[in-house]
């Protein structure tokens, strides 16, 4: 890959896009991982005004120093760079109490994973739409169109998605061409939406590369009954989280009445 040219592509296509519609800048939530700090730093390269959220929710103080870190570099980089830290963690709990939540329940602490990253999503618009902004989402390749990694009108809900071609394998060559700190190039992926500090290989099963190869495979036509042992395994845990979520990948079902009804 090319990557320089491949910055300056997306750096273009995001310009444009707001420009051509009229929107004066970009917002992006900081976790502190790989995937928005890229992010951040494509939308703070084509000099409009970037804000960038961190919005805690219980998160493990790492993730959180190394999104505070990411702010600052890109602070001492990029005179169009603003920060705000909104501390949901209140709100959390507020809406948990509300529902009726019980933390015993591996359902309601799915559910409760998933709000996590709702209420991120309209801390997000609410101040785009404060400020005429556009919402850039951080999903890549494998996570968008994959295995459909990401919550339903959580963290896929934005306007746009500058990284959601590139695979995570690429993700991190942009990022180190760009100089993003090491400590963000080699920390463990994380959606940051539980209390303790697993990561998304763990819940996913296999590493981003693997997942990246099964979904290469998949376009080729194969199969799992193509491979054995691991590549087997892979395979097969690829495929049950695409099948699973497809229902975020695809477009939202419309029930068609038929014309002799109407």
């Amino acid at each position: 890959m090319k990557n320089k040219e491949v910055i300056n592509h997306i750096v273009d296509w995001l310009k444009n896009y707001a420009q051509d519609n009229k929107m004066k800048g970009f917002v992006v939530g900081i976790s502190g991982g790989i995937d928005s700090a890229l992010t951040s730093t494509l939308c703070a390269q084509t000099g409009l005004p970037v804000l960038c959220l961190e919005m805690p929710i219980k998160q493990q103080q790492k993730q959180v120093d190394r999104a505070q870190d990411h702010i600052k570099w890109l602070h001492k980089k990029y005179a169009n760079i603003s920060d705000k830290q909104v501390k949901l963690g209140p709100v959390f709990d507020a809406l948990s109490k509300a529902v009726g939540a019980d933390e015993q329940k591996n359902e309601d602490l799915l559910s409760l994973a998933n709000t996590r990253s709702r209420l991120r999503m309209v801390t997000l618009y609410y101040f785009a739409a404060c400020q005429r902004y556009l919402v850039a989402g951080t999903g890549n390749k494998v996570e968008d169109f994959g295995v459909g990694f990401y919550t339903k009108y959580g963290d896929g809900g934005v306007d746009l998605s500058p990284i959601a071609d590139l695979s995570k394998t690429q993700v991190r060559a942009l990022a180190k061409e760009l100089g993003i700190d090491e400590a963000i190039l080699t920390a463990p992926p994380t959606d940051g939406l539980w209390d303790d500090d697993r990561n998304d290989e763990e819940q996913l099963g296999a590493t981003y590369e693997q997942l990246e190869w099964a979904m290469k495979e998949q376009q080729n036509g194969k199969t799992p009954t193509d491979f054995v042992g691991e590549n087997a395994r892979v395979f097969k845990v690829f495929l049950s989280h695409h099948n699973a979520n497809k229902h975020k990948m695809e477009p939202i079902p419309i029930c068609n009445i038929p014309v002799h009804l109407l």
